[in-house]
């Protein structure tokens, strides 16, 4: 009994953690490349050696960070590479799952789509008047929820579980776009409107097609829609 008490308060503890470094990885508090020393992260953080280890070991599972060789961790590095790879393999995980997905669902997921839409373009019309932090991250969220749901009628939680793990990875490219200004919100909700009406339509091959425009955007100019 005490040793699964334990457990579980050292699991509250790394999820804790495990958010905080994510969103600082994020937002580019910490950089790409820069070594993370346990030491200094419970300095910061909180947490034990053992438990921002395990944190770390979590990141390292979703991408976020890297193991080194001399057993130590970095934050993975943000190259436009790595933005092309995280896309590409986002993008080959999401087009299955949602040609799979409008073969098995019904109209309830339907409305779960219309709802994440939605709420959606409420982030956005927000942050277009007022640009924090948090409103950012209920952007991001929103963002990820559309995302979540467009997969899930395939029926695959593997495949829903590999899919939010690249969209988290290109978390940081698409906040440092919208720190930037880098971001066409209106053509983003011209590119989700025809995506949600293509799905609605049961269009698959317009479905896909948006999707692709919607997860890529006009990357190559700089304006990326990721």
């Amino acid at each position: 009994m005490f040793g699964r008490r334990a457990r579980s308060e050292e699991d509250t503890v790394v999820a804790v953690l495990a958010a905080a470094l994510r969103r600082d990885i994020s937002f580019g508090v910490l950089r790409p490349d820069q070594k993370l020393k346990i030491e200094a992260l419970r300095q910061t953080y909180g947490g034990s050696n053992h438990s921002m280890r395990e944190t770390l070991r979590m990141l390292s599972a979703e991408g976020l960070v890297e193991a080194t060789a001399q057993r130590g961790f970095r934050v993975t590095s943000a190259t436009e590479d790595d933005l092309r790879d995280i896309l590409f393999m986002r993008l080959e995980v999401e087009r299955l799952g949602l040609r799979l997905g409008l073969q098995r669902s019904d109209v309830q997921w339907e409305g779960r789509v219309l709802a994440a839409h939605h709420a959606l373009r409420r982030t956005e019309e927000a942050l277009l008047k007022e640009a924090n932090d948090a409103l950012a991250l209920d952007w991001d969220m929103a963002c990820r929820s559309f995302a979540a749901v467009l997969v899930e009628a395939a029926q695959s939680p593997r495949l829903s579980d590999m899919q939010l793990k690249f969209y988290d990875q290109s978390r940081r490219f698409r906040l440092a776009l919208l720190r930037e200004g880098r971001l066409d919100f209106s053509a983003r909700a011209q590119q989700q409107q025809a995506l949600v009406e293509a799905v609605l339509a049961r269009n698959t091959n317009a479905a896909v097609a948006a999707l692709e425009t919607y997860v890529t955007g006009d990357m190559m100019t700089g304006t990326r829609s990721v």
